[in-house]
């Protein structure tokens, strides 16, 4: 698959998708928009991709809509903006994912990372803002440069919470403080963003590569691909059930974990003290 915007490598069961544009601080723009869609559903069908990590080439990860294109919407007052174009089809193993279906909940921009079986981690080298944040936040894991520049942006260029951030950030760092973030759109560094509960956990930039990849191999050797993918969507299914409804898809996914390979292996090396050897995410 060859791209014009991205770059994207498969190493060790990770895949790496890069924003490459470093001369615009890989500013996001459609063709960008569609072939990130594009790489992160071929990786999540990838029986050789365990895990994804989407970075930024440079000193930036994504600093938010090219000018050029938000120009184009002062133009045309927004009658013109392109709408995401549809999740390309996915093969059996993705469609097929083990875990609750998510059904259509999680639609839009970003509802395809959402969808995705592997973990997707964010490594947040450099300036993140506007939709880069938003695409940040869409990621399963956040991990960033200590002295990395976070902004919201919106309000500052005269728009809203756009692609779901207003569903999202309050659920990470608590309302008071999303809302702060959204109205006063102030650049805070990755230090202050794991302070605020919106990364995982902020490192000097010299080590996040490596710390990056230790979390990556880790998640890609150690547990169970099967188990990722299921816990995945039992999480962003919970936001729309009772406890009662989260509790009943619990057991019958207990249930069902019981009865494939992983549980035994993962026993198995636990008793023979080994590293396991878990199969890929396999189709229901």
């Amino acid at each position: 698959m060859s791209f014009q915007e991205i770059l994207v490598s498969t190493a060790d069961d990770v895949t790496t998708i890069t924003l490459n544009r470093p001369d615009r601080l890989n500013a996001y723009t459609p063709t960008l928009a569609d072939e990130l869609q594009q790489a992160v559903v071929a990786a999540g069908a990838d029986p050789a991709c365990r895990v994804i990590v989407i970075t930024g080439a440079g000193r930036g990860f994504c600093a938010g809509a090219d000018m050029g294109v938000l120009e184009n919407a002062v133009a045309s007052k927004g009658t013109s903006e392109r709408k995401a174009a549809p999740t390309p089809k996915p093969d059996s193993s993705f469609a097929g994912a083990p875990g609750p279906s998510l059904g259509t909940v999680y639609d839009g921009r970003f509802g395809y990372l959402y969808s995705c079986p592997k973990p997707v981690i964010a490594k947040i080298n450099g300036p993140c803002a506007g939709i880069g944040l938003i695409l940040a936040l869409y990621c399963d894991l956040r991990f960033a440069a200590d002295e990395a520049k976070f902004t919201t942006a919106f309000a500052a260029r005269g728009l809203v919470a756009e692609h779901g951030i207003a569903w999202l950030l309050p659920r990470l760092v608590g309302e008071a403080r999303a809302l702060d973030l959204l109205f006063t759109a102030r650049k805070f560094t990755g230090a202050e963003a794991e302070e605020l509960g919106l990364v995982n956990r902020s490192v000097p930039g010299d080590a996040l590569d490596a710390h990056v990849e230790g979390v990556a191999q880790s998640l890609a050797k150690e547990v169970s691909p099967r188990s990722i993918a299921v816990m995945k969507r039992q999480v962003r299914a919970s936001y729309f059930q009772s406890f009662g409804e989260s509790l009943a898809i619990a057991d019958d996914e207990m249930s069902a974990s019981f009865k494939a390979p992983d549980f035994g292996e993962g026993v198995k090396s636990f008793v023979e003290r080994r590293p396991p050897a878990f199969p890929a995410v396999a189709a229901k």
